[in-house]
């Protein structure tokens, strides 16, 4: 990307990217990534495909391991956090609103509608808690000591209220049993009450694989908004650095009407502390139905890259009404990949911002880049096992597959 459009696309900071599988968007994102971190960018990825691997363990032997940090979920080691964590007890108003969406999340599902009481009370008692344990140190911040106090502390004063809570306006004991589960004892109880937080702060380049619960309805909404909430925090404390948060597939976690509310405020947090939000997808029958998606992602991102969208001809009028083509932008998608040169090897891409510049790019790699950044699985496999007899050398490895590929 030349250097006029990177600083455009570094003003419009916020990204929806869409494409379907085959047209090279795997390629684009890491080509994209790489550029930011090459130029300073601190980067956070949740990704649900080991597509950022290569790259991440090219980061990692670069840096002898100081960043390129890559965690993937996995029963033996799940990604932990906790939500009621401070260095200094300091919770301002958007802290208090993500720890009561989050648990807004645990209790219900996401067909679930939230009402006014319910969140408000769950808003008072964040509010209470935190109160409590400002009060008194020993208690450790933690979820199992916010559960103690609405078990114990909230539900009595709520008993106690001389104007009644109703239980439909809001169930305690319905939020508590459900909740059950991810405190101490519990099959989550790892979840919200680590001793020792996700430091996302030293490092520049991490990736979060969060594939192998991506079909758990339970898991994945908590851990996708546990690695945002880790990732708004690294925003807040790191002062005049870009930061840059990529959310591939993972975002259908947070598309329900519940994550509405929290989607605005992550939005609005990013922009705040010079951040950006990327969102990534394939999935484009998902986006056209979810109106929170449009009000949410789509309306923050005032820059769109779409690539290849052949694949979706018959349901290219509702994409363009969805994202706010013009005819001319229309044109110039349709026309991705149409007229490449026999020659060369890439894939084009187009990038338009805010309605007012757009054009389509080819994305041309290195063969050495190529072998980094491929998703082939045969082609990673090659890589890998290469590098395993090269004593685990990645960069060597992909050197040396590179020159063959040259010599053919």
């Amino acid at each position: 990307i030349n250097k006029c459009w990177y600083g455009l696309i570094t003003t419009n900071r916020n990204k929806f990217v869409l494409g379907p599988s085959g047209s090279g968007k795997s390629f684009f994102m890491n080509h994209l990534v790489r550029q930011y971190y090459e130029q300073g960018t601190h980067v956070v990825l949740v990704d649900t495909g080991n597509s950022y691997q290569g790259l991440c363990e090219m980061i990692r032997r670069k840096t002898n391991g100081a960043d390129g940090v890559y965690f993937t979920y996995t029963e033996e080691k799940p990604i932990s956090f906790n939500p009621f964590y401070t260095d200094d007890y300091v919770f301002d108003v958007e802290k208090k609103d993500s720890i009561k969406t989050l648990l807004l999340t645990l209790w219900k599902s996401e067909d679930d509608k939230v009402t006014k009481t319910e969140s408000g009370e769950l808003g008072s008692a964040v509010n209470a808690y935190i109160e409590c344990i400002r009060a008194d140190r020993s208690i450790i911040p933690s979820f199992n000591t916010f559960y103690e106090y609405m078990r114990d502390d909230y539900r009595r004063e709520l008993a106690e209220r001389e104007i009644k809570v109703e239980k439909s306006d809001f169930n305690i004991d319905n939020m508590l049993t459900t909740m059950r589960q991810y405190y101490r004892g519990g099959r989550y109880d790892f979840l919200l009450n680590s001793t020792e937080n996700i430091d996302l702060l030293g490092k520049r380049f991490i990736v979060f694989e969060i594939d192998s619960i991506k079909e758990n309805r339970e898991l994945f909404p908590v851990v996708t908004i546990i690695i945002m909430e880790a990732f708004i925090n690294k925003m807040r404390r790191l002062k005049g650095v870009r930061k840059q948060l990529i959310v591939e597939e993972a975002w259908k976690a947070l598309s329900s009407a519940n994550m509405a509310e929290y989607l605005r405020y992550m939005y609005k947090t990013v922009r705040k502390y010079y951040g950006e939000a990327i969102v990534v997808t394939q999935e484009v029958d998902d986006i056209i139905s979810s109106p929170v998606v449009k009000e949410s992602i789509i309306n923050n991102s005032d820059c769109k890259i779409l690539l290849d969208q052949r694949k979706y001809m018959n349901k290219f009028d509702a994409i363009q009404s969805l994202l706010g083509l013009t005819e001319k932008e229309k044109s110039q998608i349709l026309s991705i990949n149409m007229a490449n040169n026999p020659s060369r090897l890439y894939k084009e891409v187009w990038i338009g911002l805010g309605g007012t510049q757009s054009a389509v790019y080819a994305t041309e790699v290195s063969a050495e880049e190529y072998l980094a950044y491929t998703t082939e699985e045969t082609e990673k496999v090659e890589v890998y096992r290469l590098a395993e007899q090269l004593g685990g050398d990645i960069e060597a490895a992909i050197r040396q597959l590179a020159e063959r590929r040259r010599n053919k």
